[in-house]
């Protein structure tokens, strides 16, 4: 649990070391984040500057509207992947909106099962984890692929910051509590393995040593 809530904490550390000065320190957080997340400026939080999100737009968006950036072209597409922020619009949390809400999500359930695995040993039934995971989060994501260039083959649609939240949450806590379970059951058979190994077997004909 530890190891996600620190990868979850240090996108927030970004925009701070960002607003004090230490651009250094700031860059050594958001570019690796860059290999594991899309990391658009229109999908993120912000922080210390006039909004604490700005969606874009079929047209002229809020984030078209402070940045000057266009990202339904691929020129855009790239430079919404690189901006962090100024002054005005405040600076960028290192990891999205739904990244975010993932895996604050599976660390919270990790901790809930933590304290619970005594009676909850059993992992979610996987119709429960498609329903409530999985499917939310596919529908938001794929109505938002299938309706913007290059594909574009539904009408304009881009989600918003709460529903990425509550997806990405949903879908972090139908994680933990399938994968949690299943690695603790993999823990406690691992040591009934080896417990059996290391008990004498008792009922085992006894065998004089030789003496020769």
């Amino acid at each position: 649990m530890s190891l996600l809530l620190i990868y979850v904490g240090l996108p927030f550390l970004a925009p701070v070391l960002k607003k004090a000065g230490a651009d250094g320190l700031a860059q050594a957080i958001y570019q690796p984040y860059k290999f594991v997340c899309h990391t658009y400026a229109f999908r993120s939080f912000f922080l210390f500057g006039d909004q604490l999100v700005y969606p874009r737009g079929e047209g002229e968006g809020e984030f078209e509207r402070a940045t000057g950036i266009n990202p339904l072209t691929p020129r855009g597409l790239l430079e919404a992947r690189d901006f962090q922020g100024n002054e005005r619009v405040g600076y960028k949390v290192a990891l999205c909106q739904r990244d975010i809400a993932i895996y604050l999500s599976m660390a919270i359930n990790g901790m809930i099962f933590g304290m619970a695995r005594r009676r909850i040993r059993r992992p979610i039934p996987w119709p429960v984890f498609v329903l409530i995971g999985l499917a939310p989060i596919a529908i938001d994501g794929f109505s938002q692929l299938l309706s913007q260039p290059p594909l574009a083959i539904l009408p304009f649609r881009e989600s918003t910051w709460a529903l990425r939240v509550l997806t990405g949450a949903l879908f972090g806590a139908a994680i933990a509590w399938l994968a949690f379970p299943l690695i603790e059951s993999s823990f406690a058979a691992e040591e009934r393995l080896a417990r059996v190994v290391s008990t004498p077997n008792s009922d085992a004909p006894y065998t004089p040593r030789s003496t020769s």
